[in-house]
C-alpha cells in the first residue's frame, strides 16, 4: 500500500476519542501497520502520524 493510499484511508475516519487499536481498525490500516512494524519502520511511523498519534507515543511504539 502506498503512502497516498494510507493518507486517503485515514482521512475518511473520525478518530476523535479512539484508542490506537481502534484507529488502526477503523481506518483499515491494522494489517498494513503490522506488516510495516516487521519490515518497514519508517512506514509504520508514517501510519501512526497519519492517525494523529503524538510523537512521544510513536517513539515508544516503533522503538
Amino acid at each position: 500500500m502506498t503512502l497516498e493510499e494510507i493518507y486517503k484511508k485515514a482521512e475518511k475516519c473520525d478518530l476523535k476519542g479512539t484508542t490506537l487499536n481502534e484507529r488502526l481498525y477503523i481506518s483499515g490500516l491494522l494489517n498494513e501497520f503490522d506488516k510495516a512494524m516487521i519490515a518497514d519502520k519508517p512506514k509504520a511511523r508514517e501510519i501512526l502520524k497519519v492517525l494523529k498519534v503524538d510523537e512521544n507515543s510513536i517513539e515508544k511504539i516503533v522503538s
